[in-house]
């Protein structure tokens, strides 16, 4: 691959972009929820806790409802979700990304409309991929009439 001058410059460009957005709000405040998990023992406990439990229902799921720990199993494996989807780090570590993850949308959709309307920007956010008649990824090969 030869070397331009101008594709040297669209990568500078694109560290410059990188740069700016490690340095935004939504960059740090992922960062400063993540340091948060790492640094909550409650929080790891129940991440850990978890973790095991769904190491056991994968296993479980192996059998399906002739496992004789199935009933068990599924109702700890719900429970321990629902105990780590409540913790207050967890909950704002999700929050965090989301946003994190919209600014990335946004950024994605502006590269590629601005090179060609018909660029297709996999957002997996139905609000980035109206431009499409079936909201990206229909799956049903073109039968929504979109260009699948």
């Amino acid at each position: 691959m030869l070397a331009t001058i101008e594709r040297i410059e669209i990568l500078d460009v694109a560290d410059e972009i990188a740069e700016m957005i490690k340095q935004s709000e939504e960059a740090e405040y992922y960062r400063q929820c993540t340091y948060n998990i790492q640094s909550s023992q409650e929080t790891q406990a129940k991440i850990t806790e978890f973790v095991k439990m769904k190491d056991l229902y994968e296993e479980v799921q192996r059998f399906g409802k002739y496992h004789p720990d199935y009933k068990k199993v599924m109702m700890s494996i719900r429970t321990l979700k629902r105990d780590m989807d409540m913790d207050v780090n967890v909950a704002e570590f999700r929050k965090a990304e989301n946003e994190l993850q919209s600014l990335l949308d946004e950024i994605s959709v502006i590269i590629g409309h601005s090179v060609s309307m018909q660029i297709k920007v996999p957002t997996g956010n139905p609000f980035f991929d109206s431009s499409s008649s079936c909201a990206g990824g229909c799956g049903s090969g073109g039968g929504c009439s979109c260009s699948a």
